[in-house]
């Protein structure tokens, strides 16, 4: 299973993109959180509020998650992070089911 770790600018477009991936059956869930979060932007360190996204999908889903949220996400350099989990059997398999 693999998580994949979205920010976002703002919780409308936290829920457009889970929206968009689970009508593509590319994730099986998604939890949005508010975040606060500092970073180098343009030789400026920004403090910023955001949204983070993390979707639960399948590694072979990771590459069309990855072009699909670079389609519509509006950074110009979106974080879409690979973080590979172990969950208890039953989860995987609905996970894979619904992502099928």
């Amino acid at each position: 299973m693999v998580l994949a770790y979205i920010t976002c600018k703002d919780k409308k477009e936290a829920v457009k993109i889970s929206m968009h991936l689970l009508k593509k059956r590319l994730i099986a869930c998604s939890n949005m959180f508010p975040i606060n979060s500092l970073y180098w932007w343009k030789d400026k360190i920004v403090n910023d509020k955001e949204f983070v996204i993390i979707a639960k999908t399948t590694e072979k889903n990771f590459k069309i998650l990855e072009k699909e949220v670079k389609k519509i996400h509006s950074y110009e350099i979106p974080a879409i992070l690979r973080i590979k989990a172990d969950a208890n059997k039953d989860y995987l398999k609905w996970v894979k089911k619904e992502t099928e």
